[in-house]
């Protein structure tokens, strides 16, 4: 009897144990479902929690977890010493609120920006395309051929018949040293007659008609625009005086108003095209040939003086123009434009390191062009900025007091 009891008594306690062991394994194995893999508590970072917040608001500061008032999502924890953990000194986010920040990470890439700045101008006469027409000595007009200023004259085309009396001086005493066949004194009156302001042309038709004449035709030497005119039957004229002044149309310029913020985009020799609202459709080609020194004081503008040819002598001075003026085309590193924070005393981007921290660098900015941003100093082609949400990664790193990465040699 007593064996018996013995036996019943052993049995007992095996199965005790068994539902012991059984109870203890399933515990355990549920724990690591909802812990995931044990990693060695060497690793395990610790950090005392100094306060929850909502990355959304991160000036507003809680002591307990729990959902954000703000926004349906939990409140993030704070840690102290949050800088050393896991490497380097940066802002760490959680995986799921970064999603929910809707964080975008990109690289800085090298590629082609094409710049181009449309600003309006005027047409104006090319003032280097002028010639001045004048009676080389004392003269009286005879006849004028009814031009007036403002008309448009063909080269050549005269402008009016004057008697020049000391000409018909001149010329009478080269025809009587010719005369004489003295090849010396025949050079120099004739170099006198050159002096005087005679042409060849008129010279030779001395020489083959044998008689002196001081009527003139005063021809323009130029196609273009009438400016002045002083020619009227009857007048006289002192020597050296303006008889008529004429302006070329070859060429015109194209006054651009740029603003002084956008100057630096503009270079002498630079391309640039223009559209007339008097020819719709069209375009007309030229180059910069001058940035005016002086600013307009009233509009914040500096000139561009563009060159244009003008073929067909459709262009005339007074007339709208749209301009473009089309920038060098190179290979520059560009990022978004959206990834660039400016704080008004510096340029920052929100760098992602790989080990998934965020920390600020100071950047110099270039060119603008659509949507990317030349960086001209701060980032490496690869280098990854945060191109969406910087901005609340820049106000966390402002209150952990990350350090901003500074440009290269600056202090």
């Amino acid at each position: 009897m007593s064996t018996t009891l013995t036996r019943t008594v052993q049995l007992r306690a095996a199965a005790f144990a068994g539902l012991v062991l059984a109870g203890g394994g399933g515990y355990w194995l549920g724990s690591r479902r909802e812990a995931g893999p044990a990693r060695p508590a060497s690793s395990a970072p610790k950090a005392k929690i100094l306060y929850y917040y909502d990355p959304m608001f991160p000036n507003q500061k809680f002591d307990k977890p729990g959902k954000s008032p703000f926004m349906d999502m939990q409140l993030t924890p704070k840690y102290a010493n949050r800088d050393m953990i896991g490497g380097g000194p940066g802002v760490s986010i959680d995986p799921r609120a970064s999603q929910n920040l809707g964080i975008r990470i990109v690289a800085a890439e090298t590629g082609m920006l094409a710049t181009q700045l449309d600003v309006t101008g005027s047409i104006e006469f090319n003032q280097r395309d002028v010639a001045i027409i004048q009676a080389r000595s004392g003269a009286f007009i005879q006849h004028v051929y009814g031009h007036a200023p403002g008309d448009v004259i063909r080269a050549r085309a005269p402008i009016a018949d004057i008697q020049l009396p000391e000409w018909g001086g001149a010329q009478t005493e080269f025809l009587s040293v010719r005369r004489l066949g003295n090849v010396a004194l025949t050079a120099a009156a004739r170099r006198r007659l050159v002096l005087l302001g005679m042409s060849d042309d008129t010279i030779g038709a001395v020489e083959r008609s044998g008689r002196a004449s001081g009527l003139v035709t005063i021809r323009s030497p130029i196609s273009g625009v009438i400016q002045t005119l002083e020619a009227r039957a009857g007048a006289s004229l002192a020597p050296g005086q303006t008889l008529a002044q004429v302006t070329g149309l070859g060429t015109v310029w194209l006054n651009a108003a740029v603003p002084e913020a956008q100057t630096g985009l503009v270079r002498v020799g630079q391309r640039a095209t223009a559209t007339m609202t008097a020819f719709p459709g069209e375009t007309f080609g030229g180059r910069v040939i001058a940035i005016l020194p002086t600013a307009q004081a009233d509009s914040r503008t500096l000139t561009v003086r563009i060159e244009l040819a003008n073929r067909a002598k459709r262009l005339r001075p007074g007339m709208f123009a749209q301009v473009s003026l089309g920038g060098d085309d190179r290979r520059v590193l560009l990022i978004p434009s959206e990834a660039v924070i400016h704080t008004g005393t510096r340029t920052i981007v929100m760098l992602a390191s790989h080990d998934g921290r965020y920390h600020p660098s100071e950047v110099r900015t270039g060119r603008e062009s659509g949507d990317r941003t030349e960086i001209l100093e701060g980032l490496v082609q690869g280098e990854k900025v945060v191109a969406s949400g910087q901005f609340l990664l820049d106000s966390e790193a402002s209150l952990t007091g990350v350090a901003i990465r500074p440009l290269r040699g600056a202090k």
